[in-house]
Parts: C-alpha cells; structure tokens; sequence
C-alpha cells in the first residue's frame, strides 16, 4: 500500500515562494506519473502539474504556467512543487497523486493514490 504525505503548505504574502514536497512510503518508480491537484474552497479539484517517471514529460496547468515547477527526486521518493510569484487565488489545499500511466494524465481518475493534502494560504 503506497502512502503520499504532503507537506511545506503554510501561509505566504502575496509574490512569495512556497516548495511543497510529497514523500511516498512506497517506490515511487513503480508510478509512472506524480501530479499535483489543488481545490480552492467551493470549487473543483483541478490539476496543478504532473511529471513523467523519468521527468522527461512534464505538464503545467495555465493559471500556474512560469510560476511553477513540478520535479521528482525517485532515490528519495518524492515529488516537488516550487511555486513563486504566488497570487491570492492561488489559496487551496494541494494534494499530491500517483498514476500508473502517463497516458491520461490529466484526468483525475488516472490516479490511484492521493495524498491528505496541504493547506496553502496567500493572504496580505
């Protein structure tokens, strides 16, 4: 049974920087690609970024694009998610994802395990 943790959630001004990072309890190779999902309050869980098994492929949402990057380190077991310049609207709990395939990776449903999810916070 795979396990995924998140963590480095927190509350940050307006242009700060936040890295979260998600640890697996299982290989993390074994999951072709790693995806960060973010749901604000009252709205859907829409996909953040994902990356590939080597890295290779990765894919970042447009409301995001140039502020964000997804990486893995698979020694380590976990996927990261830099984000800067980071806006207001940009408030919600994070959850990192694991899918079996990088085929559909934009679907939520490609993915089998989903972390707890981290409470991220832009405020003034």
């Amino acid at each position: 049974q795979v396990q995924l943790v998140e963590s480095g959630g927190g509350l940050v001004q307006p242009g700060g920087s936040l890295k979260l990072s998600c640890a697996a309890s299982g290989v993390i190779l074994n999951f072709n690609t790693m995806g960060w999902y973010r749901q604000a309050p009252g709205k859907q869980r829409d996909l953040v970024a994902a990356i590939s098994k080597t890295g290779g492929s990765t894919f970042s949402g447009d409301s995001v694009k140039g502020r964000i990057t997804i990486s893995r380190d698979n020694a380590k077991n976990t996927v990261y998610l830099q984000m800067d310049n980071l806006k207001l609207e940009d408030t919600a709990v994070y959850y990192c994802a694991a899918a079996p395939t990088f085929v559909g990776y934009q679907r939520e449903s490609t993915y089998n395990y989903w972390g707890q999810g981290t409470q991220v916070t832009v405020s003034a």
